[in-house]
């Protein structure tokens, strides 16, 4: 029987992500351990194919020396996902006009989504820390020198460890729908707010019920999902569940055990109004402790899937930032 939901990745998705000039790559990023992370990239920056029986001329080499050098100079932006999906099925909406506005878009799968993995012990791969470490390996493998890290939900948790670890790497951040350190607090009043008994059973739903109460609390707008639909998006969306329960477990930082947050870059909170996963009133606590250096910016009529319910309100509040941390490098 078909899988509707796979064959929507396989034909839509990828092509959306093609007609973005991205490429699929995999990323070996430790060979003893064999991480391994799965990136859409710039077409320019994936292994070139050599050409049999190639020749250029002084001047081809001198224009493609042109190209590299703009290429070059091209802001990275590294597009980070979260828990219920992986980089395709969440920035299908940004992938296009961020590079359609001249920005070098990264979107890899974290390790034990899609075609990311480890062959370390799980519970050394099952860390935001180690999730940060792996992409920030490969983006050095790549030859990203600098970037903007954008996360979402989990993959901001992700984005928050590569900023505090890599600044040297992370010149900037954009998180939606996530914070810096997800407390046990936070943890107890979101279960009592959408009704779950425990954090595995809302994110890693076993039964077409339980997707559709985790797509329900994630949006604003009312929407009916056929249950054929739902049942095909846990098949595909849901393998190395040991992994991932033990991604959601090490997600939680004691109450007593938050870390002073200091981070060096400019950042971006961009939230739906009517999030339920992490409430507008998050966000306005985040940002005061992040201090001058962060701005927030809330998108009306959007829940926790902001980016793909309002991805034109989305996206330009995003190159907005981006244009202006573009601005302030170059002055």
């Amino acid at each position: 029987m078909v899988n509707w939901v796979q064959v929507q990745r396989k034909y839509l998705l990828c092509r959306l992500a093609k007609n973005a000039g991205l490429r699929q790559h995999a990323v070996a990023v430790d060979d003893a351990a064999g991480t391994v992370v799965n990136f859409w990239l710039p077409e320019h920056k994936a292994p070139a194919k050599k050409k049999k029986n190639a020749t250029t001329t002084d001047a081809e080499n001198n224009r493609g020396e042109e190209t590299e050098e703009k290429q070059r100079s091209r802001h990275a932006v590294v597009l980070v996902h979260g828990f219920a999906g992986d980089g395709l099925m969440t920035w299908a909406f940004q992938m296009g006009p961020l590079g359609r506005q001249g920005y070098d878009v990264y979107v890899p799968d974290l390790v034990h989504f899609c075609g990311s993995s480890s062959a370390w012990p799980s519970p050394e791969t099952t860390t935001a820390g180690f999730q940060a470490a792996s992409i920030a390996a490969a983006l050095g493998k790549l030859g990203v020198e600098r970037c903007t890290a954008v996360g979402f939900s989990y993959g901001g948790l992700v984005a928050f460890e590569m900023a505090a670890a890599r600044p040297g790497l992370v010149r900037s951040v954009v998180v939606s729908g996530s914070v810096a350190a997800y407390t046990g607090a936070m943890n107890d009043a979101l279960l009592a707010r959408l009704g779950a008994r425990t954090t595995g059973d809302l994110m890693l739903p076993e039964s077409v019920a339980g997707v559709r109460r985790l797509f329900s609390a994630a949006l604003h707008m009312k929407m009916w999902m056929p249950a054929r639909f739902l049942d095909d998006f846990l098949k595909v969306m849901y393998s190395n569940r040991k992994e991932r329960a033990e991604m959601l477990e090490n997600s939680v930082t004691k109450d007593n055990q938050v870390p002073i947050l200091a981070f060096q870059q400019d950042m971006l909170l961009l939230w739906g109004e009517s999030d339920k996963f992490f409430p507008i009133e998050d966000a306005k606590r985040l940002r005061e402790e992040l201090g001058e250096k962060a701005i927030l910016r809330s998108i009306r009529k959007a829940g926790h899937l902001a980016h793909l319910e309002r991805p034109c309100v989305y996206n330009r509040y995003l190159k907005e930032f981006l244009a202006r941390v573009n601005a302030v490098s170059a002055s």
